[in-house]
């Protein structure tokens, strides 16, 4: 990530997930990343080409931390290259849709 990118803003760490066709447990995983005690994070997901309801979920959920972004589908390399190149903060923390969280 460029320098300039990079603002006193910017949050601690980015959590990044790549969705596709993840509904069926997107919810769990989603609500674990926001439950947590840390909350200086951004939670970066990137649909890539879901033919589901999993950017729907995503879409339902009213957190500022949340940045959703769509893609055909292109693979779990290129997403999570994609969702590393919106990220403003140089930690990574990488989730999958089926993954938990504990606080």
């Amino acid at each position: 990530m460029a320098d300039e990118m990079k603002t006193a803003s910017a949050p601690r760490v980015s959590v990044i997930m790549s969705l596709y066709n993840s509904e069926k447990f997107l919810t769990v995983a989603i609500e674990s990343v926001l439950a947590q005690t840390f909350s200086d994070f951004e939670f970066i997901l990137i649909d890539d080409g879901s033919k589901d309801s999993s950017a729907d979920i995503v879409e339902s959920y009213q957190d500022s931390r949340i940045r959703l972004f769509h893609q055909k589908n292109s693979g779990l390399p290129a997403a999570l290259n994609r969702a590393i190149t919106e990220a403003r903060s140089d930690i990574i923390a990488r989730m999958d849709p089926d993954d938990v969280c504990l606080p």
